[in-house]
């Protein structure tokens, strides 16, 4: 376990983890929820633009586990599963009580054990930058005004609160990017702080291993040496993953979280495999999406590693999507073999491999809410993805440079990509049309030669060294 100048310690199993990210009411509808019944749920695949819960649930995460582990996942992140009157949760009302249309605590204990009892783990989202509308002490305002206790528990701003405001109204209090349904907390309320931290420790003891952070960089960075500090001395393998998009240097010197989520090594892929194209429609700057040579993508993955110390980078959550951007085969334009070559670079980096759910069975959609689908379980699958996932994993666990400080890389022409590290060289070639003439001299690792094939994707002919469109070949390092 490596130790840091700051607090605590980073998680010696985060470098080795293959995560899934699940959207719980998506995943999977067990029919065991006993608070689901006579319910008006939406039929299971309705429209994510529309409102309202389809009722995937914590058991029905726990009979997805066998799936699961057949990709090769080792580790599970929930976006929040607190009680909301939102299907994505981050308008908490209660924070220690698992929503009942999820199963409530019980299925959550369900779910750490049946995890935990296959040798994998599990972190929550944590929204402690705001609460919804209905949280308890938000509704004490609304009802007693100036005389209740807990109005410094809040930022009020004029009277009267408005919590549904009408066009032209203002609400009243500090919102999260002034949602009304969004009320934000006040951290320097010591009860404010004290409540915080009280949830994150009890959900730690109650067997979770870590947490990712929704909008820490909202939140003072004080209360985060705090919960930091409270998180290692709970668990010191514990998690702690920030969802900073960007330079996150500040946050990750050993005080506050051990890695981010490290949406540039996401989008830089997809925008180098894509080339031409590339779907550009969704306008966001910590995300650009915008076609990348193989120097812009170099440059961007030097520049985001060598900011961080090398435990810092083995801490980070590597990701192509996830629930707040468009599924990466949108943003391909639906070709999959760029998503292969995408995922196969993912794996490649030093640090955790998320995997958005669904990106296994060739789920599409777009910005969201239209990339939280319902996971198809009694359809056809748009396209079968999980014996690749499972390779690419196993590929991922074999090359033990990747857990350490990852591959040094380099470019083989225009459409070529050459990794090297220790014993083994990956070459990838994205152009779509054309081959990628490969030195004579390598030679094909053992164990990668699939039916018939010499090559990890795609095609690669031995005999006149010639690497195929939209291929990847993994050769023993010659150094």
């Amino acid at each position: 376990m490596a130790e840091t100048q700051g607090i605590g310690q980073f998680p010696s199993w985060a470098g080795e983890a293959i995560v899934y990210q699940v959207f719980p009411d998506r995943f999977r509808r067990s029919g065991r929820v006993i608070a689901q019944r006579g319910l008006s749920l939406q039929p299971w695949g309705t429209d994510p633009a529309e409102q309202g819960f389809q009722g995937g649930d914590l058991y029905g995460v726990i009979d997805g586990l066998d799936h699961l582990q057949r990709l090769g996942v080792t580790c599970l992140y929930l976006t929040p599963v607190f009680s909301s009157a939102v299907n994505h949760r981050y308008h908490a009302y209660d924070y220690f009580e698992v929503d009942p249309l999820l199963g409530g605590n019980t299925a959550l204990d369900a779910l750490i054990s049946a995890v935990h009892q296959r040798g994998m783990r599990l972190i929550l989202d944590g929204v402690f930058n705001h609460c919804g509308r209905g949280f308890w002490a938000f509704h004490h305002v609304l009802e007693n005004g100036e005389r209740s206790p807990y109005l410094e528990w809040f930022h009020v701003q004029q009277w009267p609160l408005r919590p549904y405001p009408r066009k032209g109204q203002v609400c009243g209090y500090s919102c999260w990017w002034n949602d009304p349904a969004l009320p934000k907390f006040n951290h320097d309320h010591p009860a404010v702080r004290d409540f915080l931290l009280s949830v994150g420790k009890h959900w730690l003891e109650r067997g979770i291993d870590g947490w990712r952070l929704d909008v820490p960089d909202e939140v003072p960075a004080a209360f985060w040496v705090e919960f930091r500090r409270m998180v290692k001395e709970v668990n010191p393998e514990a998690w702690i993953v920030g969802e900073i998009w960007g330079d996150a240097r500040p946050w990750l010197q050993g005080q506050h979280f051990d890695g981010v989520m490290n949406y540039r090594v996401g989008w830089s892929s997809l925008c180098w495999v894509a080339g031409s194209r590339l779907r550009r429609s969704y306008r966001n700057p910590m995300y650009p999406l915008r076609p990348l040579d193989t120097s812009e993508l170099l440059k961007t993955w030097s520049e985001t590693q060598g900011w961080y110390a090398s435990e810092v980078n083995r801490s980070q959550l590597n990701l192509l999507d996830s629930h707040d951007v468009p599924r990466a085969l949108n943003t391909l334009k639906g070709d999959v073999s760029a998503l292969t070559l995408a995922l196969l670079m993912l794996m490649l980096q030093p640090g955790a491999t998320c995997l958005y759910y669904g990106t296994e069975v060739g789920l599409d959609g777009g910005g969201e809410p239209a990339c939280r689908e319902a996971m198809p379980w009694e359809t056809p699958w748009p396209h079968d993805l999980s014996g690749m996932i499972l390779a690419l994993t196993k590929v991922r666990q074999q090359v033990v440079a990747i857990q350490k400080n990852g591959l040094s890389w380099h470019a083989y022409g225009s459409d070529g990509l050459m990794g090297r590290a220790s014993g083994v060289m990956i070459v990838i070639n994205r152009s779509r049309k054309k081959t990628l003439q490969l030195d004579p001299q390598h030679e094909v690792l053992d164990g990668w030669i699939e039916e018939g094939h010499q090559s990890l994707i795609g095609t690669y002919e031995s005999a006149v060294h010639s690497l195929g469109p939209q291929s990847a070949v993994l050769f023993k390092s010659i150094n």
